[in-house]
């Protein structure tokens, strides 16, 4: 255990002085619930830390948008710090530090796949955050905001803003964003399912349909843990694409017409920009 924690500790770009703190915010419920009357486990849950995690979240991103947009006002702040401590993205965060093999679970629930999903993952990411404000206040915290939940994912959230998409929904911006080029319609598909029922995978295509009975050509590809977050991250990257071709100057996409990337030849017909290609880019 030691040794993972420690392994955690640097992913987070900080020491525990109290690891304990550390230790009760990877420990779930079920864990806790397991030895009621003693033992380590008896001393509680990370509820609590995940409650005070959540308010340091909101606000060392708040604080951080702030000072980085000066020219935004109350309702673009509001909009992008919705989406960067939302459940989706903590959890994400939660995986790029592969924070589910360090949680602490009770057996059965650890058989059943609960330190994968969504929900624990977001929970115990905010729970570290509080433990890491318990333990140094707020300056890891901004650390570890800066260099985690914001990143990238700030920067394409405020290409988004000035571009005029909506937040969070890409098959509505995407599907806005065709309608005023006239380009068509997008539709999607799934190709393929992979994993167990407990940790699915889903790999969605969105197509450019000019008209009801063409079969359109391919934008993008995405990756998804459910239909709808496959979806979502298909139209994302297909979003991203055609608004960084608009950047460089190149033509709005003529009805079932692919757009490439910059520095991108346009794929023949049939081929498919997959998704680990087009993160690559």
């Amino acid at each position: 255990m030691e040794t993972h924690l420690s392994d955690l500790e640097s992913a987070l770009g900080h020491t525990f002085r109290s690891p304990e703190l550390l230790t009760r915010a990877l420990t779930h419920r079920s864990l806790a619930n397991e030895q009621p009357n003693g033992g380590e486990d008896a001393a509680g849950d990370n509820e609590r830390l995940e409650f005070l995690g959540d308010a340091v979240l909101g606000l060392v991103v708040a604080e951080t948008m702030f000072l980085l947009h000066p020219e935004w006002r109350e309702g673009e702040l509001t909009r992008v710090r919705a989406q960067l401590v939302s459940r989706q993205h903590m959890a994400e965060v939660a995986e790029a530090l592969d924070l589910g093999r360090h949680l602490r679970l009770s057996r059965g629930e650890d058989r059943s796949g609960l330190r994968r999903k969504s929900t624990v993952l977001s929970n115990a990411m905010e729970a570290v955050i509080g433990a890491m404000f318990l333990d140094a206040g707020l300056e890891p915290v901004r650390a570890f905001v800066r260099g985690h939940v914001l990143g990238e994912a700030a920067d394409q959230l405020a290409r988004e803003l000035s571009s005029g998409a909506a937040l969070g929904n890409y098959k509505s911006a995407l599907q806005e964003h065709l309608q005023a080029a006239h380009a068509g319609t997008p539709v999607y598909k799934i190709k393929s399912e992979s994993g167990p029922d407990h940790r699915k995978r889903f790999l969605v295509e969105v197509r450019l349909k000019p008209a009801e009975e063409e079969p359109g050509k391919p934008l993008a590809r995405g990756l998804g843990n459910t239909k709808k977050n496959a979806e979502q991250d298909a139209a994302r990257r297909a979003l991203a694409r055609l608004i960084r071709a608009q950047a460089a100057g190149q033509a709005a996409p003529a009805a079932g017409r692919t757009v490439p990337a910059p520095g991108r030849t346009v794929p023949a017909a049939g081929q498919v920009v997959t998704a680990e290609e087009t993160a690559a880019e």
